[in-house]
């Protein structure tokens, strides 16, 4: 999601959407224990976006 779209949305929903961003992590990096892994561009890609929304988090506050 790109950074405009996150900073439209409220503190409530970022938080919902992190939280939706951990679970998808924890899920990639199952993957990529058992080798089912096909895009590891991916794990780079959710953590980068869980650092987005806690800045705006803390901008928020």
């Amino acid at each position: 999601m790109e950074l405009k779209q996150l900073k439209a949305k409220s503190a409530a929903e970022l938080q919902a959407h992190l939280i939706d961003l951990h679970k998808e992590r924890f899920s990639l990096r199952m993957q990529k224990a058992t080798g089912q892994l096909a895009k590891t561009h991916d794990i780079r890609r959710v953590r980068r976006e869980i650092a987005r929304v806690n800045m705006l988090l803390g901008q928020k506050k």
